[in-house]
């Protein structure tokens, strides 16, 4: 395995990739330096509340089965990684203009976002906008230049490219999405409804969910961000799946640590990689060979 670090995100890559699946989780950075606390109103728990803590292990047997995984170390709370970088805010922001509607930005949710999960606001002030830019500059490009050139060489090397990103939703916010007396799902994969992803991609990805015992529902209430609908071309011969997890099935979301059967789950998540790479009936070394 090589590894690549950058103040912004981990590379992890195969000695040798051996298909056209990408791994991503631009939501588990962690990297909470003290001159970003200190400027925050929130204690060291709270600020943690919208981070996809631990995503980027579930996956990080990727590059052992022949997948790269990019991975972010830089925080949701500081960067979105998920969102243009010109979602700026001007409720957190200052020297803005006013923005074209964007509900991601009214709710506090752009790339320099103003909240985290359950509306607690990060900051007591405003951010100068040169902060806001030097962040984008510093972390948000040299991030999607890394997925973007990852992209690039997988179509360039197999004919096309399919990226997995991965997140975690919080258990309270799918069931708020569940129909009284219905099992919530454990999975909800997004590909903006046919836009960002092919059907065969999909099912794929489905039923390697499914296979490893998991309840999977598609598009609600998740159906994809940024990524997904930047990247996903599948005419182009390009596919974004975004993957969401239920946090309760691997961590206590209270005290942002992993549960007992963290390592089990992993187990699972690893699974899923196999077949999403080895599809069942699929022959040896033809993993996921352009139909």
């Amino acid at each position: 395995m090589i590894e690549i670090r950058t103040e912004a995100y981990r590379l992890l890559c195969p000695k040798r990739q051996i298909g056209p699946v990408i791994f991503a989780s631009p939501h588990s950075g962690c990297d909470y330096r003290p001159e970003f606390l200190a400027r925050s109103v929130l204690d060291a728990g709270h600020i943690r509340s919208s981070e996809d803590a631990f995503v980027d292990r579930l996956f990080d047997l990727a590059p052992h089965l022949g997948a790269p995984l990019l991975a972010a170390t830089v925080p949701r709370a500081f960067l979105d990684l998920n969102r243009a970088s010109d979602e700026l805010d001007p409720a957190v922001i200052e020297g803005l203009h006013r923005v074209p509607h964007n509900p991601r930005i009214n709710s506090g949710l752009g790339v320099i976002p103003r909240v985290v999960a359950g509306g607690r606001a990060i900051y007591s002030g405003k951010l100068d906008r040169l902060e806001a830019e030097s962040r984008i500059a510093r972390y948000w490009h040299p991030y999607h230049t890394a997925l973007a050139k990852l992209i690039r060489d997988t179509r360039d090397a197999f004919g096309w490219a399919i990226l997995i990103d991965c997140h975690s939703m919080p258990h309270e916010a799918i069931e708020a999405h569940t129909r009284f007396g219905q099992p919530c799902p454990d999975v909800v994969l997004g590909d903006r409804y046919g836009a960002a992803a092919g059907r065969d991609v999909m099912e794929r990805v489905e039923a390697a969910f499914a296979k490893a015992g998991l309840r999977v529902a598609r598009n609600a209430p998740f159906a994809g961000a940024y990524v997904t609908q930047a990247y996903g071309r599948p005419q182009r011969g390009v596919h974004v799946v975004q993957v969401e997890i239920d946090r309760a099935l691997y961590m206590d979301e209270a005290l942002v640590a992993p549960l007992p059967g963290f390592d089990a789950f992993r187990d699972r998540c690893h699974a899923v990689m196999s077949d999403i790479l080895h599809p069942p009936g699929l022959a040896p070394g033809l993993a996921l060979a352009a139909e």
